[in-house]
């Protein structure tokens, strides 16, 4: 009975601490901003901004040969949209011009003869001069060049023989993401990064702004313990936390048409483990610093460059130096990005997403331990 009464008390001491938490934020108009508006921003602006699509890229044409092969050549590259005609140009040495102007990309040189080799059923070569100053673009054109090239080869052989000789055929089927649209790659990383972010930003200031305002000494004369403190004002940006998840979610879900094929159940699962962990982050940065600038800064630092950088939300991990990748089994936002990918788009079973939820609980409960042994109910002279 006795025992049962100690456990009623705690949880009525964490609740009241919640609540005066919650009045807080609330009256903080700037703060609700904050937590739901700023995350839906971000959402948008990256999401439209970071895009690894191969679309509009700005192509110059070189025609040196000026026969209706050169000109049905030309007519090919534009057909679609991911090439878009800038001009053309009777030297190479234009193009070199127009890629230090910053007017074209890639540059599609057709040399004399090019249309008598054709017609004589020989080999003709064109040349692609494609601006590397941008080698992530330069990668996917010369790329999708590559892939251009055995379609027009391809084509003409058709037209020329009415079949094509083609021993060996690819037929390649792209799972998961068919349209191989980057926004289904990017938005699950952008959640974690964002969310990452947003949450050990909230509860970094928490504490430190107790200890700034000097309403800490007031909680120090009531009876509630470190303990009930904690976990009080996690509790409060927990929920706020969890709406922003869902928020950013249904953001995603209906700007970039980003699917969510497995369970909800799941993705809400996760996501709530990963909150507790950021958030858990946050309250032992608030704990440590006391001040809420060197919070604020702190919590910059050590969530959104890891959680953009080291989560594998644009760079695999595989592809990392080592020591990088063993520095990312202590990055939160790592598991919540897998997590993530694997339940939205490749309704990965329960035991590929359990070692992630593993390591976030164990994230989680290492930074609430170390934020209760650090928050000591000693008063600091102010001077």
């Amino acid at each position: 009975m006795r025992r049962r009464s100690r456990v009623l008390r705690f949880f009525t001491r964490v609740l009241a601490m919640a609540l005066k938490e919650w009045i807080h934020v609330v009256r903080d108009v700037r703060t609700l901003y904050f937590a739901f508006g700023m995350p839906v921003v971000m959402l948008v602006i990256f999401g439209y901004a970071v895009s690894f699509d191969i679309d509009n890229v700005p192509t110059m044409i070189v025609d040196q040969d000026h026969t209706p092969e050169s000109r049905a050549l030309t007519r090919h590259v534009f057909s679609g949209d991911t090439f878009r005609d800038v001009g053309r140009c009777d030297r190479a040495d234009d193009v070199e011009a127009a890629f230090r102007r910053g007017d074209a990309r890639l540059g599609i040189v057709i040399p004399p003869g090019y249309g008598r080799k054709l017609g004589q059923g020989g080999a003709a070569t064109v040349q692609l001069l494609v601006d590397a100053a941008d080698n992530m673009t330069a990668t996917s054109v010369l790329s999708f060049a590559a892939r251009f090239t055995i379609a027009r080869n391809r084509a003409m052989m058709a037209e020329v023989l009415g079949a094509t000789p083609d021993l060996l055929e690819a037929r390649v089927r792209a799972m998961f993401n068919p349209g191989m649209r980057s926004a289904l790659f990017l938005v699950p990383g952008l959640i974690a990064t964002i969310q990452a972010m947003m949450a050990v930003l909230l509860t970094a200031l928490t504490v430190a702004r107790e200890w700034e305002r000097g309403t800490m000494e007031q909680l120090f004369a009531t009876p509630v313990g470190r303990t009930e403190i904690v976990l009080g004002k996690l509790m409060p940006y927990f929920g706020v936390g969890m709406l922003q998840i869902l928020l950013i979610l249904a953001a995603g879900t209906w700007l970039f048409g980003v699917p969510i094929r497995g369970p909800v159940v799941l993705v809400v699962a996760i996501s709530c483990l990963f909150l507790f962990a950021t958030l858990a982050q946050g309250l032992l940065i608030s704990v440590a610093t006391k001040n809420q600038q060197v919070a604020t800064q702190g919590a910059a630092v050590s969530s959104m460059l890891p959680a953009t950088l080291l989560s594998g939300f644009i760079m695999p991990i595989d592809n990392m130096p080592a020591p990088l990748q063993a520095l990312t089994r202590i990055i939160p936002a790592r598991y919540y990005v897998h997590a993530l990918r694997a339940i939205m788009l490749r309704d990965a079973p329960l035991e590929v997403i359990a070692p992630d939820a593993l390591a976030l609980l164990v994230f989680a409960a290492v930074m609430i331990i170390i934020s209760t042994i650090l928050f000591r109910r000693t008063i600091v002279p102010r001077h």
